[in-house]
């Protein structure tokens, strides 16, 4: 018997489902997580072991570009695994989000401000220039991370088991790929040389809130500065009797005189 149904026949006098509490979210972790240089360098070093199949390592060479490339723009992995060779413009050193990949199907980003332009590192320009040298799958309207035996978007699940895999082996904390993105807006804002604003354009962030989680790391004018005034050492006690003893002998000469 239905809900609505034994409501209908007064075996209940209300919905059920409607006098259930609903389990209590809390906000959950607020803490950004994120790699820093030498374990986004590890990272980068954990190819599989020669032992095992081909594919992971065709698979590898792919990803460990992506994964570059997630902490170097900032892109959400939709946006890498919708990413085209047409979007890269080599000259301008910047690449074009326009599109997504979610749930098997391609679309537009998630927001308006998700369109945009990103600048590209010189690192990752050549990184990028490399795995074009090696893809089967050149062309303008080809995607840049694709499975490199299909041309076909990368599956989502075995991305996720690969890079936990290769987290493992370069002996990192437990990140997730979305962490990647962190790395980027953490490392961006640390570095003090880019707005906030900015740093909004080029993450796609449609509310500026959501940029300001990285403000912490920005650094601030002055800031160590006037915690080391407000907590300055008071000067050695012999010092302080030296001088109190010279000011003594001082005013003993005065009234001499």
């Amino acid at each position: 018997m239905g809900p609505e149904l034994a409501r209908r026949q007064k075996v209940v006098r209300a919905n059920p489902c409607q006098i259930i509490d609903l389990p209590k979210i809390d906000g959950g972790d607020a803490t950004i997580r994120f790699l820093d240089q030498s374990e986004l360098e590890a990272l980068l070093r954990a190819a599989p072991s020669k032992t095992r199949p081909a594919v992971e390592h065709d698979s590898w060479r792919v990803e460990r570009v992506m994964y570059l490339a997630a902490a170097m723009t900032g892109m959400r992995q939709g946006e890498l695994l919708a990413l085209r060779w047409g979007d890269i413009d080599w000259s301008a050193q910047k690449v074009r989000v326009h599109a997504n990949y979610v749930r098997g199907q391609f679309g537009s980003p998630k927001s308006r401000r998700s369109v945009r332009a990103i600048p590209l590192a010189q690192r990752l320009i050549a990184e990028l220039e490399a795995l074009h040298r090696e893809s089967l799958w050149k062309g303008d309207n080809d995607l840049v991370f694709a499975n490199p035996r299909t041309g076909q978007p990368l599956d989502r699940s075995r991305i996720l088991k690969r890079f936990k895999a290769a987290c493992r082996r370069a002996a990192v904390k437990p990140v997730r790929f979305h962490d990647l993105r962190h790395t980027f807006g953490t490392r961006i804002a640390a570095s003090g040389q880019v707005p906030m604003r900015t740093l909004q354009e080029w993450m796609g962030h449609r509310d500026f809130k959501t940029t300001q989680i990285y403000a912490d790391y920005q650094p601030g004018t002055r800031e160590a500065e006037l915690v080391n005034e407000a907590f300055v050492a008071p000067e050695p006690m012999d010092q302080f009797m030296d001088q109190s003893e010279h000011k003594w002998d001082q005013l003993e000469g005065s009234e001499t005189q």
